[in-house]
């Protein structure tokens, strides 16, 4: 229920102003109405009616008796003046008193209203504040009530987070034991593939081992066949020399010429056996095939450049053969040589096919 508003000071006092106001207006409305048809009175006359007549002779004592009886007349009548004023300003009175007690009643009930408002204005603030207060009491049940609710809300989610709780839980368990599981097989997996890597690495190491012996016995071999033909190659060179110093000119020249086309070729089958070495097959290699490549050397055998010259129309071929010559490096052997004789491997060109790759 709405709470009445409690009036002003101003307003308490309005409506018994305005009564007050209109009261007085009919009061005197009805006094001037009184006034207006009162009837009119006749005139006052004398108690004493007295006939004076006129006498020819008048003796001193008849004129004062005479005047005696005017005066008493005159008296008579304005006692008899004064009455009616009396009983004039008695009836005005009588208005006035009569305008007063109907004022007085008007006042009376005026406030006797302002009693009557004022207790119907203090029933309605009570009937507002026991609304009020039933209004209050209900929020109150309802604030309890959704305090209750809300308590058991709280009471219900805990337990659901508690049962989501020991279910997570109960998974997170599982979860564990599962990946325990998938550890001791992956470490019982992991030691099977290590002891298979352990064995496939010592067949690896046997075979490498195999290998580096096989390679050094080769190279030993290589290296022997290579210090003969070096030591050969010296030998022929010393007699050469000799041949040189002890035959006439012509001789001499034949002979270094001749010496020079061995060195040459001792040099050219030395590049070739090298490459051989670090040669690698391709697939499309096939017996027949020439490459000739242009090289490029340092006097102190280093091999600076290697290019194709006239392809063999296998690309594969072609690069595995330049990759081989620049695998040699350098050629110590090539130190030391004359000017004269390293002049022709500054620059030269050399023919490569499959069967001088050692296939």
């Amino acid at each position: 229920m709405q709470q009445m508003r409690e009036p002003s000071a101003s307003e308490s006092y309005f409506w018994p102003s305005v009564w007050a106001i209109v009261l007085h207006v009919l009061v005197f409305g009805m006094l001037f109405v009184s006034f207006a048809f009162t009837p009119e009175l006749p005139p006052a006359k004398p108690i004493v009616q007295a006939t004076l007549y006129q006498l020819k002779s008048k003796s001193r004592a008849t004129t004062q008796t005479n005047q005696k009886i005017a005066g008493e007349a005159q008296k008579s009548a304005a006692r008899q003046t004064e009455v009616e004023q009396m009983e004039q300003k008695k009836i005005e009175q009588e208005a006035i008193k009569a305008a007063e007690q109907k004022k007085e009643d008007a006042a009376q009930k005026a406030e006797e209203s302002k009693k009557a408002d004022e207790t119907k204005k203090a029933e309605e603030a009570k009937k507002a504040d026991e609304a009020k207060k039933a209004d209050e009491a209900k929020k109150t049940a309802e604030a309890k009530k959704a305090e209750e609710k809300q308590l058991a809300d709280i009471a219900k989610k805990k337990s659901e987070e508690e049962a989501k709780k020991a279910a997570e839980e109960e998974a997170k368990k599982a979860a564990a034991e599962e990946a325990k599981k998938k550890i001791v097989e992956d470490a019982k997996k992991k030691a099977a593939e290590d002891a298979k890597k352990k064995s496939e690495a010592e067949e690896a190491k046997k075979k490498v081992a195999e290998d580096a012996k096989k390679k050094a016995a080769a190279d030993a071999a290589k290296k022997k066949s290579q210090e003969a033909a070096r030591k050969s190659a010296e030998d022929k060179k010393a007699q050469a020399l000799a041949d040189l110093l002890s035959d006439t000119p012509q001789r001499q020249q034949a002979l270094a010429d001749e010496q020079g086309d061995e060195v040459a070729g001792s040099y050219d089958d030395l590049i070739r056996a090298r490459a051989a070495e670090g040669w690698a097959r391709p697939p499309s290699a096939r017996k027949g095939m020439t490459v000739v490549l242009q090289i490029g050397m340092l006097p102190d055998g280093t091999v600076t450049s290697v290019g194709v010259a006239k392809s063999s129309g296998d690309g594969p071929f072609d690069a595995s053969a330049v990759a081989a010559v620049k695998n040699i490096g350098r050629l110590t052997e090539m130190q030391g040589m004359k000017p004269s004789d390293f002049a022709p491997y500054r620059s030269f060109k050399m023919t490569f096919t499959p069967e001088d790759l050692a296939l």
